[in-house]
């Protein structure tokens, strides 16, 4: 329930999750119809010169179908959740509201105090007509009761049947029959520019219906695993969480998560996940109690224009892999440091959030092929996927006896130092100039330059000498390794 917030270069934004928070102390269906409008300047009367002209009109959805199919299948979640006090004042029999408590609290022995209950709000729809309900994992995430409010101003209480963190979906079971139940639809042949409608509950207002269009496909969000969102320009707001996007046909394509904003309300930016991969997760957890992935072993980051350049690509795409766990499923079938994913089980990969999502897609023991771009031509490998301990998303960011071109000044590993990275490389002793740009900096382990282990600072300085205007460094921070960008400067 609990809003995640992060910080860019530039300025501050916030990745919130849709729902409401607010604490307290005390204890037969028609498709979407479009309506011809005409515009100002056509009604405009004819000059006295001027032939008369037809008016022109353009062409806006009309809703109301959809939503007089469907609204009574959204509903509003409550939670409750009963936090601990941390202290509370050794006073007792005095009323919370008068204010000597505050006194008391402030000033007095502290003593434990009892649970102080949080209260949570958000959306979800019936899937089926014996009260299946889904929603996202963060709206009843430590709830202690879950309340299900219909339409019809009904309340139950709801059953939780399994929920995924790492997907933010939660299936809901509520004791009754014959309710009204959405119509499941596919993202397949989701089109960027489409129109598509949201209802949900923004700020407890039940049953509130927003338009807008498709924004984008498959777009990754910082810190949010492998999850491809689709964006929209459709106003959400914190209490739509969990609440259903349609398309036009009536069908829910997706399931509103969260929003990007600098304000904490909708500015033009919202996500929902596809409905595809929350049926997948449903399924399972009705099934098993829990969700089977499979993996690799892997961690990846975004292929740019800088890094396409360093590896021969001739456009930036798919997805790259800065290392390869050991004795994993991706080190078994040959994979390495440096490989960019081209395609994954006979599908084209565009970015690491694709590749994460058709990893994952899979059931763990099953194999498949897998294209990747290697030393400057394509190479096909076979691999047999293991079970999930979550495929990792890099990211660049803007942090990310060498100097001239690259800007480095560094040193070769020592023995213990090597065995701690598990292989050789170079010390940064200092960084200026390309490197210094491209964030890397004193303590990085440089470990290979495009794709190239190096070992020592001749080898260093050979690749350097031979390479175009951009080189890829993988470095490693702490216990993470990374490509990092670097456009060389023109005199060495």
């Amino acid at each position: 329930m609990n809003a995640n917030i992060f910080k860019s270069n530039r300025f501050a934004r916030s990745l919130i999750t849709a729902s409401v928070i607010a604490a307290f102390g005390a204890g037969a269906f028609t498709a979407g119809h479009w309506i011809p409008v005409r515009s100002a300047a056509a009604s405009a009367p004819a000059t006295l010169f001027a032939a008369a002209r037809p008016a022109a009109s353009v062409m806006v959805p009309d809703f109301t179908g959809i939503v007089e199919r469907n609204g009574a299948a959204v509903v509003n979640i409550s939670v409750t959740q009963k936090l601990k006090a941390a202290a509370m004042p050794q006073f007792q029999g005095i009323d919370p509201d008068d204010p000597f408590f505050q006194f008391f609290r402030r000033f007095g022995g502290q003593i434990p105090y009892g649970q102080v209950p949080q209260h949570g709000m958000g959306s979800g729809f019936i899937v089926s007509s014996d009260g299946v309900i889904l929603t996202n994992a963060h709206v009843i995430a430590g709830a202690s009761e879950v309340t299900v409010k219909l339409t019809d101003k009904r309340e139950f209480q709801a059953k939780v049947v399994g929920t995924d963190k790492l997907s933010d979906i939660a299936v809901l079971k509520i004791d009754a029959d014959d309710l009204p139940a959405v119509k499941l639809g596919s993202g397949a042949n989701l089109k960027v520019g489409e129109w598509v409608l949201a209802i949900g509950s923004p700020y407890g207002f039940e049953n509130t219906v927003t338009s807008g269009i498709v924004s984008a496909k498959s777009r990754s969000l910082p810190a949010e695993g492998y999850v491809p969102f689709i964006q929209t320009d459709v106003a959400v707001n914190p209490g739509n969480s969990g609440g259903p996007l349609f398309n036009m046909k009536g069908e829910v394509i997706g399931i509103n998560s969260q929003i990007y904003s600098r304000t904490g309300g909708y500015q033009g930016l919202s996500f929902a996940i596809p409905i595809d991969m929350a049926i997948k997760v449903k399924d399972q957890l009705q099934q098993f109690g829990k969700v089977s992935r499979g993996r690799l072993g892997v961690t990846v980051q975004e292929v740019n224009q800088q890094l396409a350049d360093s590896f021969g690509l001739k456009t930036p795409r798919g997805a790259l892999i800065s290392s390869v766990e050991a004795k994993s499923p991706a080190a078994s079938a040959g994979l390495k440091s440096g490989d960019v994913v081209l395609e994954f089980n006979g599908k084209k990969i565009a970015n690491p959030s694709e590749f994460a999502a058709q990893v994952a897609d899979l059931k763990p023991g099953s194999s498949t092929t897998i294209q990747v771009w290697r030393n400057g031509s394509t190479k096909n490998l076979g691999v047999t996927v293991g079970e999930s301990k979550d495929l990792k998303v890099a990211s660049a960011g803007s942090n990310a006896g060498e100097h001239g071109r690259l800007g480095l000044a560094v040193r070769p590993l020592t023995p213990e130092e090597s065995k701690q990275v598990g292989g050789k490389g170079l010390v940064v002793e200092a960084a200026q100039g390309a490197a210094a740009r491209a964030g890397i900096r004193p303590g990085d382990v440089l470990l290979s330059i495009n794709g190239k282990p190096i070992a020592s600072v001749d080898a260093l300085r050979g690749v350097v000498a031979g390479a175009g205007k951009t080189v890829a460094l993988l470095v490693q921070r702490d216990d993470a390794k990374i490509f990092v960008p670097v456009e060389l400067d023109k005199q060495g």
